[in-house]
């Protein structure tokens, strides 16, 4: 038996125009590289053509415009390793990671993500900093509140490299022996505790992140025509974070949330800053930054003198100096210039300092005719020891 409708065209499909126009919208350099998933989205958001991305696929096989999924620059996806499967934790705001990427001019995606629900929080920045990464660190806990932890890699913003001599071995040596860095003790003034990955497959999620950021966001940028480091925070903020929460994002195992406000005894502020120990001088006064700073009269207070100050460089540019629980007040001084040394032309001899005005001490002194030290000590005057 035959169906009677075999060979004839389908009331439901569409139209040889649309697909046309299709293939010459996919075709234009700006859509360079899009999958059929992609591509599907963008051509009902910004073009009216609702299509299904297996109907874009078949549109676009003809054409030569499936983008290969390991396109130089464009996708950079990675395979996920199976071997040791990550978990989700229960309650949100348990983990988090960071990650630089860059494309382009050469910007940074700083990255975090919620691990009991994928939430995404990131920014494009110039430099991956300690600064840049401490100011995520700031948005992140005025927007959520401070999470249990973070789960980073073990690069030199979050762990100290034990040094060692070239020849000398490397020794064993505890991580907990060794300074903190800097975000290392922010994250422990605001009570947060730091985990170190051993592997990029144990950040699983933060990096299964960068590989879509790869091709969604940077494609994403390409179409909406992003060329400022703005611009391209804002398509993140609007675009890209906003379809990442209503797509990629699941509910927690448990309600609980595990974020936690700050009280008083945090200082986002102070916490996150270049905090540096130095010793104040006998006269109040104390180096920092190639800079010379008097303390105030009015904040001397015992056991200053001598003592260790901390010392705040924060985020908004800003200096504070801290005793114990108490600020000081602090100006800066001039520095005095070093007198400049004049240059000795090749083969001058140095002068002999003068002597001052009217000494004759020395004046007649002949080292060639001075006597002999024996002789010397048969001049009158002279005195034998006892010994002698």
């Amino acid at each position: 038996m035959v169906h009677g409708l075999r060979g004839r065209p389908s009331k439901r499909r569409i139209k040889e125009s649309v697909e046309k126009e299709e293939v010459k919208i996919l075709s234009a350099d700006v859509y360079a590289g899009f999958g059929p998933t992609l591509a599907s989205e963008y051509l009902g958001k910004k073009h009216g053509i609702v299509a299904s991305k297996e109907t874009v696929r078949q549109w676009m096989i003809p054409g030569e415009t499936v983008a290969s999924p390991r396109e130089p620059g464009e996708t950079g996806a990675r395979v996920a390793s199976a071997a040791e499967p990550v978990w989700r934790t229960d309650p949100v705001g348990h983990l988090g990671a960071r990650l630089a990427w860059g494309r382009g001019e050469k910007l940074y995606l700083i990255a975090m993500i919620d691990d009991a629900t994928s939430r995404l929080y990131a920014r494009f920045v110039r430099h991956d900093s300690t600064e840049e990464n401490m100011r995520l660190l700031w948005g992140y806990v005025e927007k959520f509140g401070r999470p249990l932890a973070f789960y980073t890699d073990k690069a030199s913003l979050f762990q100290k490299a034990q040094k060692h001599k070239r020849d000398e071995p490397a020794v064993e040596k505890d991580a907990a022996e060794l300074p903190p860095t800097q975000i290392g003790r922010a994250l422990r003034e605001l009570g947060i505790t730091w985990i170190a990955a051993h592997s990029p497959q144990a950040k699983g999620r933060v990096e299964r992140n960068f590989g879509r950021a790869q091709d969604r966001l940077v494609k994403g940028m390409r179409v909406a025509g992003v060329k400022t480091i703005e611009e391209a925070n804002r398509y993140l903020e609007e675009d890209y974070l906003a379809w990442w929460e209503r797509e990629m994002t699941v509910e927690p195992a448990h309600k609980d949330d595990a974020h936690r406000p700050l009280d008083k005894s945090h200082s986002q502020t102070a916490s996150l800053s270049h905090v540096e120990m130095r010793q104040v001088r006998n006269d109040y006064t104390f180096r920092c930054g190639g800079g010379v700073y008097q303390i105030g009269r009015e904040a001397i207070v015992s056991g200053l003198r001598g003592g260790q100050v901390r010392v705040e460089q924060r985020l908004d540019g800003s200096m504070a100096v801290r005793f114990g629980e108490r600020y000081l007040d602090v100006r800066s001084c001039p520095v005095a210039e070093k007198p400049q040394a004049q240059p000795v032309k090749p083969g001058a001899r140095r002068q002999p300092a003068s002597r001052p005005a009217g000494s004759e001490w020395n004046a007649n002194f002949d080292l060639k005719k001075a006597p002999k030290v024996w002789q010397a000590a048969q001049q009158p005057g002279y005195r034998r020891s006892a010994a002698e």
